[in-house]
């Protein structure tokens, strides 16, 4: 039974960042991650559009605007030092009425407040000075917004960890958990471990494996599947960066929009659907003892009642390419659905609360020589360098 001080499960961004940032604080402690699947960044990190957002969105003072703005600053950083291609390209936000118009007046309000200094204004007879063949009545133009591979970001973060001696075991599945006396015996798929402390970064299965650990996660994880066209070949010249439409502040998602990738593909998408299965990328993945865990639960109805008319068109744009290319042509009136095709999909973990509401905001729950991490949400990946080092603060104050 190998012996650590402290052991990580889930190989995401989150994950790493973790672990990176606790062993640049302590090198000298013995630290294990663990991650089931067969790579790194598997779910959420590996399926995202790899946008490095930059704040706008975030209510200030709470966790995801303070990780984001200084996550931000610290992921150019790690890119530029690690030699990580990232581009800082920018992105246009599109109101097409005056009430969306509005709304546009409270995110650049919003987006001053927590720091941004790289915002424009652009009014309707200069857009098509930044995206030739966008359509709006006015714009925001955001200059901290990027583009990079998280995948590539976390490898890199595994690196790190590497070289500051620490490990990492990919096939090893998180089973069960006891306590003996100052000590965690953790029982995985590949061995037995002892840990002084756990870190539960496990995203998709944050909040099971709260409960395997005896804790009430208070949340509840309710997966919704994302689901991407790409532009054709052909008709990539209609996209030169990213293109957002004005969010719905009722709901933590940001609705459809152009992503150029920093591959060079140019990515439409995604849009919001429940999921029947906790890894369910495809429509027809299906889980029975998934979808009981919330098709049971008072919290996920009451969620339901308030948002099945946004639900409900989500599902019919999920199976029809048409009405997804007219939520696009909001943005770029000329895109067609013969000029887009199916591309990948990301499964998000969004908590939802006892009271039936989606969780906007990063959520740690503290507990007895462990930290779990249930609500990670967009844009985690943007501020893992951030939030991992908030996490390992915690951490070794509490290892004390």
């Amino acid at each position: 039974m190998k012996n650590y001080d402290i052991l990580i499960i889930g190989g995401g961004i989150v994950g790493t960042a973790t672990a990176m940032q606790i062993l640049r604080q302590r090198p000298q402690l013995k630290l294990l991650l663990i991650e089931e699947e067969n790579s790194l960044a598997p779910h959420q990190t590996g399926n995202n559009s790899g946008v490095i957002h930059s704040g706008l969105y975030y209510k200030p003072g709470s966790l995801k605007a303070q990780n984001c703005v200084n996550g931000r600053k610290l992921m150019y950083q790690f890119c530029e030092e690690n030699g990580i291609k990232y581009e800082r390209c920018g992105k246009l936000v599109l109101a097409s009425d005056e009430n969306e118009r509005q709304k546009l007046d409270d995110l650049e309000k919003r987006g001053k407040e927590n720091g941004l200094t790289q915002m424009r204004r652009v009014p309707k007879e200069e857009i098509k000075n930044f995206e030739p063949y966008a359509s709006g009545i006015d714009a925001l133009f955001v200059g901290e917004t990027g583009i990079v591979n998280y995948t590539e970001v976390t490898e890199a973060f595994a690196k790190k960890i590497k070289e500051l001696n620490g490990e990492i075991n990919l096939n090893t599945k998180f089973l069960g958990i006891k306590k003996e006396n100052s000590r965690l015996i953790i029982e995985t798929s590949n061995g037995v471990f002892t840990a002084s402390y756990l870190v539960n970064c496990g995203g998709l299965y944050s909040d099971k494996i709260a409960e395997i650990c005896g804790i009430d996660p208070k949340v509840q994880i309710i997966p919704f599947r994302g689901e991407y066209y790409q532009i054709k070949e052909e008709k990539k010249y209609l996209v030169k960066n990213l293109i957002y439409p004005v969010p719905d502040p009722r709901f933590p998602f940001l609705g459809v929009h152009f992503t150029r990738m920093i591959n060079g593909g140019i990515e439409a998408g995604p849009n919001a659907v429940l999921a029947f299965k906790r890894k369910g990328y495809l429509k027809t993945d299906f889980s029975l003892s998934d979808i009981s865990d919330y098709f049971f639960s008072l919290e996920f109805w009451i969620m339901a009642k308030k948002y099945y008319r946004m639900g409900f068109d989500e599902f019919r744009r999920s199976f029809s390419k048409k009405l997804f290319a007219e939520a696009l042509q909001k943005l770029i009136p000329q895109i067609t659905e013969e000029d887009i095709e199916p591309s990948g999909s990301g499964v998000r973990a969004q908590a939802l609360d006892r009271n039936g509401n989606l969780l906007d905001d990063f959520c740690l729950i503290e507990a007895e020589r462990m930290m779990h991490v249930v609500n990670a949400p967009s844009p985690a990946a943007t501020a893992s360098i951030s939030i991992g080092q908030t996490i390992a603060e915690k951490v070794i104050y509490n290892l004390k």
